[in-house]
């Protein structure tokens, strides 16, 4: 195989690779903040607002939904956290790596 053929196959199984990585820690005081539904928080108090950003794509390479979705879940849950919630529901559509969402107090509101 030429050495040319060779670069490509390793760039584009490295391209792979990192698609479905994600680089986000979930905090240890995140890990119990829920994600739930609108229709969920009913007996909720809102404690504000976040929105969550992450690389959709590294240089031109398009990074896996899934991966994209997940970073930015985590981000969201992190930031709930430090906020004083414990629950979060997506206030709109995942576009670019970026979403809001609304940030919950339910147990003992």
């Amino acid at each position: 195989m030429k050495t040319s053929a060779k670069c490509c196959w390793v760039a584009a199984f490295g391209a792979v690779l990192i698609s479905g990585c994600t680089w986000v820690d979930l905090k240890p005081q995140a890990e119990k903040v829920r994600i739930l539904a609108p229709q969920e928080v009913g007996r909720c108090r809102e404690v504000g607002r976040v929105s969550a950003n992450t690389a959709a794509k590294i240089g031109f390479i398009a990074r896996g939904k899934d991966s994209v979705q997940e970073e930015v879940h985590r981000l969201a849950r992190n930031n709930a956290a430090d906020m004083g919630g414990d629950t979060i529901v997506a206030s709109g559509p995942l576009i670019d790596g970026e979403q809001p969402f609304k940030v919950y107090r339910c147990i003992n509101p």
